[in-house]
């Protein structure tokens, strides 16, 4: 894989941003609410307006096929959307080991998307995101809602993803133990700008 780069990127109300996330890297993105962390995800998806370059190998956002760059550059928002009857539908190739990794049962693929709890949902909308196999990953607030437990094994997950598939992570949290235990890098919104995260 082959990470992400921004250079001059602008996304929401946010002053042009330069920042590289290696392959394998996880950065953790803070900020006070509606400072543009969920907007800055969306413009990087090419899911809201955007100016500057972003790039991912081989692939640049200003040029590539939008379907190919969403491939590549995957978000998962705070609020799934779902758009089949049955969960098993939304997924292409359903990775049994990783569903079970989530504290799910791998039946669950039968189950009618209107039965799933809030916490069920949250965590299949990250597995089926994985499911696409995307080199990039920007997260916004994954654990949001989840218990410790679940919220252990969604972060174990993700940092096996990271290593074994040596994908880039950008990792929006409001918890600061947690952007300590997942992040190699953590960044804030201050401003308009995007700052080092100092401190605990």
């Amino acid at each position: 894989m082959a990470g992400l780069e921004l250079r001059q990127f602008k996304g929401a109300d946010l002053e042009p941003i330069d920042l590289a996330i290696a392959p394998g890297e996880c950065v953790t993105l803070t900020g006070p609410s509606g400072s543009g962390k969920t907007r800055l995800l969306r413009a990087i998806a090419d899911l809201d307006t955007n100016r500057g370059e972003a790039s991912s190998g081989e692939l640049n956002l200003q040029q590539a096929p939008a379907h190919l760059w969403r491939r590549r550059v995957g978000l998962l928002p705070a609020e799934s959307h779902w758009w089949y009857d049955r969960v098993g539908d939304h997924f292409t190739r359903p990775e049994k080991e990783k569903i079970a990794a989530l504290g799910l049962d791998p039946a669950c693929l039968e189950w009618e998307v209107g039965r799933l709890s809030s916490g069920e949902r949250q965590r299949l909308a990250l597995a089926r995101l994985l499911d696409r196999k995307p080199g990039v990953l920007l997260l916004d607030e994954p654990t949001a809602n989840l218990d410790p437990e679940n919220c252990q094994r969604v972060e174990q997950l993700l940092q096996r993803y990271a290593s074994e598939q040596n994908a880039a992570l950008l990792w929006v949290s409001h918890d600061p133990a947690q952007r300590q235990r997942v992040g190699q890098r953590r960044l804030k919104i201050r401003e308009r700008r995007l700052e080092t995260e100092t401190g605990g």
